[in-house]
């Protein structure tokens, strides 16, 4: 029994060494990635729904894009792989005049391409960094993903190196981000694309000793840098080089200066007060809303219109705050948004001015009114 027990203890060390070698080139593998940037795949498998906000009822993605379950023939998958060979072949090529152009803090890319042949470039490239289109609308240029966590953020200790992708669903960052992609045709021939991030954070809310007794998502703060991110990698995506990408995004920042003032005239007028043009104030008035609680459904440049809607956290009737219900499965089709009218108007080459009106057209002189052009004075005034 004793020689029969000896070699099966030899087999279950040499097992267990073989074990310990691979979490050890495992741990190696994560401590060396220097990637600050890493989003968890939108079609991995990964708890409840990560559904949409209250602020945002809207349709499914287009579901073409979405790889389902079941076979395909060999034939089939050759011809999927030599029509994405030639796709990225066809994208490194490259697109003269791709630039990144800035005022103040804001950063855009400029691209000398219509805007109809870009966007499905566009759409490949979120798709690529592991994000799932929530709105997905080629005849508005407007994209939006789907919620996702920065695994980058998580600490890389040599145990959590080690087992993290063993254990991944154990580990959380307590963090959340989608991002907001809008084309706007400048002139024939050039389209200027506009990335804006979003934050969500866990926090906990506590009894009267200070203990945690649960947690609930709260928004935090848009980060500029996720954004320069995000517009370096999609310069490399349409064919610049990384260094060139990263250099023209590091560039210098211009100041900051006050360019947004919200203006009251009796008790029941108000609008903003922009101290620039036409072209800069629609520019602004646009970022300002990709990165509050609105929905742009359609925009007209020609008559300074975008239509937008928009969820009141007030109406929700949830005492526990507004992206309490962020990533449950519930159900929000039943929540009422509201449809308004962000106009823009020129008041000269250094004046414009910008209204609220309600979904028919007539000025939005209510509460309701003064509480949305307080909320995009304060993106439009950073």
């Amino acid at each position: 029994m004793m020689n029969l027990m000896r070699p099966l203890r030899q087999h279950c060390a040499i097992l267990l060494m073989l074990s310990l070698v691979s979490v050890v080139l495992l741990g190696c593998k994560s401590v060396t990635t220097n990637d600050t940037v890493d989003y968890k795949s939108a079609g991995a498998v990964r708890g409840p729904n990560l559904s949409y906000p209250p602020d945002l009822i809207t349709a499914q993605a287009d579901r073409r894009y979405i790889v389902q379950d079941g076979s395909a023939t060999m034939s089939e998958y050759n011809a999927a792989v030599k029509k994405s060979v030639q796709t990225r072949k066809n994208v490194m090529t490259g697109i003269p005049g791709m630039r990144i152009a800035r005022d103040g803090e804001r950063r855009w890319l400029v691209v000398e391409k219509p805007a109809p042949e870009l966007y499905p470039q566009i759409k490949d490239f979120w798709q690529e960094n592991g994000f799932l289109l929530v709105i997905d609308s080629p005849s508005t240029g407007i994209m939006e993903t789907d919620w996702a966590e920065n695994r980058a953020k998580i600490a890389q200790d040599f145990i959590r190196s080690a087992i993290g992708g063993a254990l991944d669903s154990l580990y959380d960052t307590g963090e959340r981000d989608r991002y907001k992609t809008r084309l706007e045709v400048s002139k024939p021939g050039e389209t200027e694309v506009y990335i804006t991030q979003r934050g969500a954070i866990e926090k906990c809310t506590t009894d009267s000793t200070g203990a945690c007794i649960s947690t609930i998502w709260t928004s935090r703060p848009n980060d500029p840098e996720l954004e320069a991110v995000f517009l370096a990698r999609l310069m490399e995506r349409l064919g610049m080089t990384q260094e060139m990408a990263r250099a023209q995004v590091a560039a210098p920042l211009g100041p900051k200066t006050p360019k947004a003032k919200l203006v009251q005239e009796g008790v029941n007028t108000a609008y903003i007060n922009v101290a620039a043009g036409f072209d800069r104030a629609w520019r602004d008035t646009g970022l300002a809303l990709d990165r509050s609680n609105f929905t742009v459904e359609d925009r007209n440049r020609a008559n300074g219109v975008y239509y937008v809607r928009y969820v009141n956290p007030k109406d929700l009737g949830d005492t526990k705050g507004f992206f309490t219900n962020l990533f449950s499965s519930k159900d929000d089709s039943s929540l009422k948004a509201k449809k308004y009218l962000v106009v823009v108007k020129s008041a000269g080459d250094n004046s414009s001015s910008v209204f609220v009106q309600n979904a028919d057209g007539k000025p939005e002189n209510t509460a309701a009114g003064l509480q949305l052009l307080t909320l995009l004075t304060e993106q439009m005034a950073r």
